[in-house]
């Protein structure tokens, strides 16, 4: 049920700010009520669904202007010093799994904005590419702060870039980051990710 209501979301099925009745969707689906509990709590926890008290479950909203900007902030203060702890960290298998991330990047980047398969690739393999940086950069407190992000970081990659991801436009900036990293320059992999982080950023403001 989870892969489900997340494909819906995907294919904009569902939109932001719609409300998820739980015996509705329990007809619809032909699916007892539990497994969508389960499914609901599981978006939940990824920022990607909100509980209201007395109401129930809905998708989560669009993005403010002012909150895009704000989550920008947070993650100018956490995504550089991750990636240069990353690139002094490197290891060859870490690289190998990056440089998979970045393909699968770039194999998204031509089809994201005009079919549901194109966007789930770019949604998960931008998700696998940043996260397995803040893995590997060795601080536990910053992936746990980067982690604690991570669901806006959803909402933002999700709703508010569903149908103009800027996925050609983010791909060169992945690999100035990868390549940063892979050479094991600190300051560089920090400068790209600053200037991946704004870039996203405004092209989202932009449109």
């Amino acid at each position: 049920m989870y892969d489900v209501l997340l494909q819906q979301f995907m294919s904009g099925e569902r939109g932001a700010g719609q409300s998820l009745n739980i015996g509705a969707l329990s007809r619809e689906l032909d699916v007892s009520q539990t497994p969508l509990r389960e499914a609901l709590a599981r978006l939940e926890h990824t920022g990607l669904v909100e509980r209201e008290a007395l109401r129930g479950y809905r998708v989560a909203p669009m993005m403010t202007r002012t909150e895009v900007q704000q989550l920008m902030e947070a993650r100018l203060l956490l995504e550089p010093k991750l990636a240069e702890q990353a690139a002094l960290r490197k290891t060859d298998a870490f690289i190998a799994e990056l440089r998979e991330a970045v393909d699968e990047f770039h194999q998204s980047a031509e089809l994201a904005d005009i079919e549901t398969e194109g966007f789930d690739l770019y949604w998960r393999s931008d998700d696998r590419f940043h996260m397995c940086i803040a893995a590997q950069a060795g601080n536990r407190f910053l992936e746990m702060a980067y982690g604690a992000l991570g669901g806006q970081i959803q909402r933002f990659r999700l709703f508010s870039k569903f149908g103009r991801t800027g996925a050609r436009r983010a791909a060169p900036e992945h690999t100035a980051i990868f390549e940063a990293i892979a050479a094991g320059d600190g300051p560089a992999a920090a400068e790209a990710m600053r200037a991946h982080v704004i870039g996203a950023t405004e092209r989202l403001l932009g449109d």
